[in-house]
């Protein structure tokens, strides 16, 4: 199949922004609205504003792409459908959608729509983005952590399995997160601030140390693969994607306009280099997650003079880039001038519009009769808009005279009227469909400690009591003589999917098998790459929190692949989950340490001795002396809050929910042992502890 064209796709945090994009050399541009958007501190677009921006955008041959890509609550469903018609009436190229509830809908609904699945998917796994190409989306955008040859294999696998067509999209320039996008609940906890929700407070760039590292240790440089662009082409990639919708307009053209050049396979002015780098870098830049190399040199921090790089002069220079329209649109002209009739001026685009003018009677020539060479000049000065002209064709009689005046007011005209007939572009058809209903739930009150899932960091010293638990998850790591002693001890077993699954989708699926071997088919996945790979192993699925459930119908979508049960998203309220409708089981985290970050580039690396003391768990310590915990996970890191979530004096608010999950992470044999008697006698709580967000929700 024929190679997608290759599209630089730039932000826009604001008018000015798009202008900067625009004139700077994007293919298209990605934007919010005033609603849904994970930018939401953006300036972003409201509805005539956003209608003016694809006007503006089509007129000029850019896409532009709507990032409607959060998370959304029950009663935002009917809320976010309403917008994302009116965006498909306008029409925008694109619709970057988050949530798997709103995916199912606009698949019933706009059937022809593009949607993108939104870095905050945490896709990063072959098996992952077929999943998601099977569900009819059109482009994956990567998680940023994937190496060169990570993406290769996925841009491989999405080929060879007929879905060739199936774009994939990864950021080349813009700042990195400490966490995998979509699995960051930092910011949520401290401040009830949702990263999933676009009102991430940046809490990782505030100081976090481990033993030996720099004070910053959850705060990475900057990503820049600009000149390394073609690197990226061959891994697959046919979207290159620059971060920064909360930036300037002056970074936007910077960094637009040096990858244009790349792009465009032309030298990158090292003056333009250096100003990109002023404007805005964190220490400098990293290609750590592309080259595969994790670890100290990745970290860094707005220095000072990162600061006072972007002086006046710079900002000048920079907007030298956007000042003026960017003439990429190549147009022909036929120009008529013959006696009796008046003059008419006809232009043509590559995409098939034409627009014809008509100007007045020519005069017969006194003096100097009009010819073609006068002409060409000046149809030619199409300076200050965005086209260029390739070809001028004339047919003039002998002997006329008009006006070059004349002559510059049918070009301003004929211009104008094309620009207008550009920006128009037939709407996407947009159908209602009927949002889910929730159902009548049963109600467990008390919810039964029989009903309650266990799961556990080590499977070394699991005490008995958790013999009365319908499901033990385990970690994939288990060796076969500590399951087959757990079996004796009749425990139910369940295998824990790591959720991040960098590179090691294939000897996890090899893990898997071996469990299933041992008559363990039902497996915890907490993110969509897990649940494809058991998908495709034919194991029980159980969904996880950090699949990020807070509407009915995202738990339908789940419902629909074969999903056995979901641990809804804690980022809910109690109120807002009992609210979820769908007939498959539910439940909820009631004890443990809540999961704040997910990690490719483990904190601990930032002292810069690579895991060498490391016994599996560091800590992390904050401004106020407040230590998390930090524990390897099959290839990644997870951070955790610094108390635990705990409901055991609370089980009577547990309405409508199935089932329970305690989860262990630092605790011991006989902690665990005591928090079970908390939870089956119902006491309150000891020591500290945290509600989480049952009670006071996010943003």
């Amino acid at each position: 199949m024929k190679q997608s064209k290759l599209e630089l796709l730039s932000p826009a945090g604001s008018w000015e922004a798009l202008e900067a994009a625009v004139r700077s050399g994007a293919d298209a541009v990605y934007l919010g609205g005033s609603l849904f958007s994970a930018r939401a501190n953006a300036q972003n677009f409201e509805h005539d504003a956003l209608k003016q921006a694809a006007a503006y955008c089509h007129a000029r041959g850019v896409k532009i792409h709507l990032a409607v890509n959060t998370i959304l609550l029950n009663h935002e469903l009917e809320q976010a459908l309403d917008f994302v018609a009116f965006a498909c009436s306008l029409p925008v190229d694109a619709v970057i959608v988050q949530d798997t509830g709103l995916l199912h809908l606009l698949r019933q609904a706009a059937p022809t729509l593009q949607i993108h699945a939104s870095t905050q998917m945490s896709v990063h796994t072959p098996e992952g983005a077929k999943l998601l190409a099977q569900q009819g989306v059109s482009r994956v955008v990567l998680a940023r952590e994937l190496s060169l040859k990570e993406i290769k294999e996925i841009s491989k696998a999405l080929k060879d399995s007929g879905f060739a067509h199936v774009e994939i999209e990864h950021f080349v320039h813009g700042a990195l997160c400490m966490s995998v996008s979509g699995q960051c609940y930092f910011s949520s906890l401290l401040g009830s601030r949702s990263g999933n929700r676009g009102q991430c407070a940046q809490t990782c760039r505030l100081p976090f140390s481990v033993k030996g590292g720099t004070g910053y240790d959850l705060s990475l440089k900057d990503l820049s693969m600009i000149e390394r662009i073609g690197e990226l082409v061959d891994a697959g990639v046919t979207s290159f994607k620059i971060e920064g919708r909360m930036k300037r307009p002056e970074y936007v053209a910077a960094a637009t306009s040096a990858c244009r050049f790349a792009l465009d396979r032309q030298t990158i002015p090292q003056s333009l280099t250096e100003n990109l780098e002023a404007v805005f870098s964190r220490s400098g830049f990293t290609t750590g997650y592309p080259d595969g190399t994790l670890g100290r040199d990745m970290f860094g921090i707005r220095r000072k003079e990162d600061v006072t790089s972007a002086t006046n002069t710079v900002f000048q220079q920079l907007h030298s880039y956007y000042k003026n329209e960017r003439q990429s649109i190549p147009i022909t002209c036929s120009l008529i001038i013959k006696k009796g009739t008046p003059v008419t001026l006809t232009v043509f685009d590559h995409a098939q519009h034409s627009v014809t003018v008509e100007g007045d009677i020519p005069q017969q020539a006194i003096h100097r009769p009009i010819d073609e060479a006068r002409c060409l000049e000046q149809l030619k000065k199409t300076g200050g808009t965005p086209f260029y002209c390739t070809n001028v064709t004339c047919s003039i009689d002998p002997d006329l005279s008009i006006p070059i005046s004349l002559l510059n007011q049918l070009r301003r005209d004929v211009l104008e009227q094309l620009l207008r007939l550009r920006e128009q572009a037939p709407a996407i058809p947009f159908h209602s469909v009927s949002l889910p209903i929730k159902p009548q739930h049963q109600d467990i009150q008390p919810l039964p400690l029989r009903a309650v899932f266990t799961r556990v960091h080590s499977a070394d010293d699991i005490p008995d009591c958790t013999n009365i638990c319908q499901k033990v998850y385990i970690p994939i790591n288990t060796k076969e003589r500590v399951v087959k002693e757990l079996q004796d001890r009749g425990l139910s077993l369940a295998v824990t999917m790591p959720r991040g699954m960098f590179g090691t989708e294939h000897a996890i699926a090899s893990k898997l098998e071996q469990f299933l071997k041992w008559d363990i088919s039902h497996v915890w996945a907490g993110t969509i790459n897990s649940v494809a790979l058991a998908k495709t192993l034919g194991c029980r699925i159980h969904g996880g929190y950090s699949l990020n459930v807070t509407n009915t119908a995202a738990l339908a979508w789940y419902e629909e692949l074969g999903l056995t049960d979901m641990e809804l998203s804690y980022e809910l309220t109690l109120k807002q989950s009992v609210k979820i409708g769908g007939s498959i089981p539910r439940g909820l985290l009631l004890y443990g340490r809540l999961p704040l970050m997910l990690c490719r580039n483990c904190p601990g690396k930032n002292d810069g001795k690579h895991c060498k003391n490391c016994n599996g768990t560091t800590w992390l310590t904050d401004r106020k002396n407040i230590k998390f915990p930090v524990q390897c996970d099959y290839g990644c890191s997870e951070v955790f809050n610094a108390v635990p979530l705990t409901m055991s004096d609370r089980i009577s608010d547990l309405s409508g929910m199935n089932f329970g999950v305690l989860r262990f992470t630092v605790e011991n044999s006989v902690e665990i042992e005591e928090t079970f008697q908390q939870f089956l006698y119902q006491k309150t709580p000891l020591g500290h502890y945290t509600r989480g967000l049952y009670d006071k929700g996010i943003k």
